[in-house]
């Protein structure tokens, strides 16, 4: 049996749906979860990362763990006691969601030093495991949801600043891979998408999905840190702004780690935003 955390979220969610379509026994867990968010036949049961001890019920009996690092609680998170609770509920194996970040921005406390805690942890405690280094993905394109429904328009900083944005869908089936199958322990994986990609690129996608015009702004620095600020913490603000205005060579690097797991080539952006345009309609 399959624990996923995070289950409602835009990784968990698919990762819950590839792993009931191939037939697994599977738990989605957040702290939110209604059956309305999960597959027939999946079972599902709210419960806080935040809270260990809350999380032993859940992963009773399971054999392998989804573990999502928490997002702008991570610092919160205690990765340890969560993981005694995987041991003692019967869990042999272990994938977490971590960030590219922890290997690229050492320094920032967001990203390097709570990142590289959590995944120390899991390196630590005596399960198999695997961790995924994501970089920025295609779904944070959500953001300019509202704006372009209401306007046809997407604001953003750093019009032509590319990175390889990666699809949520391919994160999830990479998750699947290493939860299901064998050669996977002690690896780490860095998922890109397969060519760099820039907003004014992304807001071109998206219009070409739709088959209407999407006009482009692009926002100051500083425009773009006011905005950022009422949903995200600063540290985590200053961190996301550096690393789309002046990425590092190894964040502009492509991987082939997502084609190596999964034996094909990873999804545009394009074929992202033709999947979901629904969103933007």
């Amino acid at each position: 049996m399959f624990v996923v955390t995070g289950a409602t979220g835009n990784v968990g969610r698919s990762l819950v749906r590839v792993l009931a379509a191939a037939g697994a026994q599977v738990t989605a867990t957040s702290r939110g979860i209604t059956g309305a968010d999960v597959p027939e036949g999946v079972r599902c049961r709210r419960a806080d990362l935040l809270d260990p001890e809350g999380l032993r019920p859940v992963l009773d009996g399971a054999d392998a763990l989804f573990l999502q690092s928490a997002g702008p609680s991570a610092h919160l998170l205690r990765p340890a006691e969560i993981l005694d609770a995987a041991k003692a509920g019967g869990v042999e194996r272990v994938v977490l969601l971590s960030s590219q970040g922890v290997a690229t921005r050492p320094q920032s406390g967001s990203h390097g030093d709570t990142g590289r805690s959590i995944e120390d942890a899991v390196r630590r405690c005596g399960l198999d495991w695997t961790i995924l280094r994501p970089g920025g993905f295609d779904s944070n394109a959500y953001a300019w949801a509202d704006a372009v429904r209401a306007r046809r328009e997407v604001a953003a900083p750093f019009a032509d600043v590319g990175l390889p944005t990666v699809d949520p869908d391919d994160i999830a089936e990479v998750a699947a891979a290493t939860l299901r199958e064998d050669g996977h322990a002690g690896k780490i994986y860095e998922l890109t998408g397969p060519a760099l990609s820039t907003p004014r690129g992304r807001a071109e996608a998206i219009a070409e999905a739709l088959g209407e015009p999407v006009r482009f702004v692009e926002q100051t620095r500083a425009e773009a840190r006011a905005q950022m600020l009422q949903f995200m913490p600063e540290p985590v603000v200053e961190t996301t702004l550096a690393i789309l205005g002046t990425p590092t060579p190894a964040e502009q690097r492509i991987s082939p780690d997502v084609e190596q797991v999964l034996g094909r080539a990873p999804r545009t952006f394009a074929q992202w935003a033709e999947r979901y345009v629904s969103a933007f309609r």
